[in-house]
């Protein structure tokens, strides 16, 4: 339930009580003593879906110009005259102009925005490093994404330019200030005692937001979906803003470490992830909020704003279509990957477990195979280690067997490396 107090401009008085009256609204009218610009002050309660349309007619009773309208959340409401509003008024959905409110509230001002961001990279860049799942959930708590994501299809939604222009600039220079801030910290740390000399490829944490696949876009559109949600039935706001910050800030920050670092590949495929979880938050956030019918208050706005979205889902569509065509490629080398990192090792322990070598002991093989060697067409280099007797007899053309063994069972391009061990067995 919502309290509604509306100052009344002198003149109005007559309008603002009819409006009520036809839409059967129980209400409470006191004398106003201010400085004289209004005559009396209205108070009533309805139900949260009942504030729009009661505010519109209010509105169009010509009070908006000139007044102030209050609208506050109730406790507790008790009467039993309540039923009849609710009954009138079903769902959840909140105003248009709270929620127009309530987007502005969770956008901050720069200055603060820009510093919870910073710290929050911060912390997650350490987590990344540190490997650390928590230390970045962490960090996510405090990120300030969710504002702007929202704002900026809110604004879209209601015909509002200011609010979807800073909204959008909100979340590009927050996520370059992100990818910045990520390159500093590691430039920093890799040339100090601080961290010992790493490969962040092999890190999983940076691994996870280096293999960007098309499940990446279930988190970022259920994260848009329950931004709007969240916005519109006014809950939740604290942990969606966390699944919001968890699609956006590691994978900047993994962008700028692989600037630290130097590594293309981290940089191109954390940041094509970064990009489509923007993308898709955005978008599922807009269609949500126009599904559940938000619209300016005026016709001419309204026409304006239904063109503004059809083209804002449309640009962010072409952007997703595009950006897809990373993800399938990226998804299909993973898939790559892992078949032949798990087909070679079985293959050359089964070619061994056959007897083929005579009494050479197959110990490990390992696969040095990655997403780049995939998409640039380069072989997989296969390294295997093999033991074997002081008197036992070496053939020559063992790589080249395993090589051609798992060129076959594999379809790929194969380097073999065979590393002898000589050692002794008691019998």
């Amino acid at each position: 339930m919502r309290l509604v107090q509306v100052l009344i401009p002198r003149g109005d008085r007559a309008d603002v009580l009819t409006a009520l009256d036809e839409e059967g609204i129980d209400y409470a009218v006191f004398e106003e003593t201010g400085r004289g610009d209004f005559e009396a002050l209205v108070s009533f309660p309805v139900p949260d879906s009942g504030v729009e349309p009661v505010l519109d007619s209010l509105y169009a009773a010509g009070i908006k110009e000139n007044s102030y309208t209050i609208v506050m959340p109730t406790e507790t409401v008790v009467s039993e005259r309540i039923k009849s509003l609710t009954d009138r008024y079903q769902g959840h959905r909140i105003s248009r102009d709270e929620l127009r409110a309530r987007a502005e509230d969770l956008a901050p001002a720069a200055s603060t925005f820009f510093t919870f961001l910073v710290v929050s990279t911060l912390i997650a860049t350490t987590g990344l490093l540190l490997d650390s799942a928590a230390t970045i959930i962490g960090a996510m708590v405090i990120a300030p994404l969710m504002g702007p994501a929202i704002s900026a299809s809110v604004g879209a939604v209601l015909a509002d330019s200011d609010m979807t222009s800073r909204g959008v600039r909100l979340q590009v220079a927050g996520l370059i200030a992100a990818i910045v801030t990520a390159a500093i910290l590691g430039l920093v740390l890799k040339e100090t005692v601080f961290l010992p000399p790493v490969d962040i490829r092999t890190i999983p944490q940076v691994l996870e937001r280096t293999s960007p696949n098309f499940l990446s876009l279930f988190l970022a559109l259920g994260s848009g979906v329950a931004g709007a949600v969240s916005i519109i039935r006014g809950a939740g706001s604290s942990l969606v803003g966390v699944a919001i910050a968890v699609a956006l800030i590691p994978p900047a920050a993994t962008a700028g470490l692989g600037v630290a670092w130097g590594h293309p590949g981290v940089i191109l495929t954390a940041g094509v992830l970064v990009l489509v979880n923007l993308l898709a938050i955005n978008l599922s956030a807009l269609i949500l909020l126009w599904l559940a019918g938000y619209r300016p208050e005026k016709g001419e706005h309204a026409d304006q704003a239904r063109q503004a979205v059809r083209v804002r889902i449309a640009t962010v569509v072409f952007g997703l279509v595009l950006l897809s065509v990373v993800l399938g490629a990226v998804t299909w080398a993973s898939f790559e990957v892992g078949t032949v990192e798990t087909g070679a090792s079985a293959e050359v322990e089964e070619m061994f477990d056959d007897g083929q070598f005579g009494r050479l002991e197959f110990e490990e093989a390992t696969v040095d195979y990655d997403i780049d060697d995939v998409l640039l067409d380069n072989p997989a280099e296969v390294t295997v280690i093999v033991t074997h007797g002081p008197n036992d007899s070496l053939p020559p053309d063992l790589a080249q067997r395993i090589d051609k063994r798992l060129s076959k069972t594999t379809g790929a391009k194969v380097a073999v490396h065979v590393e002898f061990i000589r050692g002794q067995h008691s019998t």
